[in-house]
């Protein structure tokens, strides 16, 4: 289905509203201030100043070559390959490489001029002054992201909860028809979401503590050790008493995802599953033995898992995040 994003509306707009100024105020080139506003509108706000600023600075560069190099060497296509020569590694010291395609316009405007004058590097700047400045006022305003991190923040808990239900059907029961789709959409879901989170960092100019890009992150480091316990879950072959009890406190697990942190709670848990364990007999086989060590390791893998939920620290205004 057709449809105009967000951005395509204020590139549209903005440029519209870039060249009716410069054509009104009779600027040379006028249709090269919208060219600007184009190129300036970014994804966030920190890019669109930082692109804005990168091409103010490469212009007045490129504009300090071309008067010098063509009053000096000739206006022919030899000096305008030279210039560029000159021209190009210069913004790419100084960091200024966005604005090489609009500083490459301007000397391509003082070229067919052939000429170089106060009014002409007035003309520019005007140029790109209008074309920067319409590009931040259609970037001015942002929608909010917060909602959609908020829905991807309950549908990754939501990924969670299944994961450890399953994990649990397996300790208990030692087999399981779950295809493990979960796990590949909750690696998908955080890339999205920590793109979308630092993208909204991004659309702050000011510096700007994001609670959800650190939520996630957490959960990121989380997902690492859900990855490294399912191939052992997958070798444990033969059912314990201990097994019972981590199926218990997994599922327990699952049904408080979404609640409030609990991890100091669930830590205290495994505290006294291990000190459980210890007073329980010494397996009577080695394959008893495999399992219960698997399980051991299980335990301290889970351990890790909740350590980091515990350190994460939301502020109020992040309370729901569990």
């Amino acid at each position: 289905m057709f449809r105009i994003g967000y951005r395509t509306l204020k590139t549209a707009i903005g440029t519209a509203i870039a060249i009716a100024i410069a054509q009104q105020l009779g600027l040379e080139f006028y249709s090269s201030a919208g060219i600007i506003t184009i190129l300036c509108i970014q994804k966030t706000r920190q890019r669109s100043l930082q692109m804005s600023w990168e091409r103010l600075l490469a212009a007045s560069i490129g504009m300090l070559y071309a008067g010098v190099l063509f009053e000096v060497l000739g206006y022919n296509p030899a000096v305008m390959g030279l210039l560029l020569l000159v021209f190009i590694p210069t913004t790419l010291v100084l960091k200024a490489q966005a604005g090489i395609v609009t500083s490459s316009v301007i000397i391509l405007h003082i070229y067919a001029l052939e000429a170089i004058s106060v009014s002409i590097v007035l003309n520019e700047f005007a140029l790109m002054l209008i074309g920067i400045s319409c590009a931040l006022l259609m970037n001015a305003y942002m929608p909010s992201v917060d909602k959609k991190l908020h829905v991807m923040q309950h549908q990754l808990e939501s990924y969670y909860k299944q994961i450890f239900h399953e994990f649990a059907t397996y300790v208990r029961n030692g087999d399981s028809d779950w295809d493990g789709k979960e796990i590949a959409e909750s690696a998908k879901l955080l890339e999205q979401a920590k793109s979308t989170s630092l993208q909204n960092i991004e659309n702050h100019v000011l510096p700007y503590e994001d609670q959800y890009y650190h939520y996630f992150k957490m959960r990121e480091k989380q997902f690492d050790i859900i990855e490294r316990v399912m191939p052992l879950l997958t070798s444990i072959d033969r059912h314990v008493d201990q097994g019972e009890m981590i199926a218990d406190f997994l599922e327990e697990l699952s049904e408080n995802i979404k609640r409030q942190n609990t991890a100091d709670y669930f830590l205290q848990q495994l505290e006294e599953m291990q000190g459980a364990f210890k007073r329980m007999e010494l397996p009577t086989s080695r394959e008893e033995f495999e399992t219960r060590s698997a399980l051991l390791y299980f335990v301290k893998e889970m351990e890790e898992y909740l350590t980091i939920k515990s350190r994460f620290k939301p502020i109020e205004k992040y309370s729901m995040f569990s």
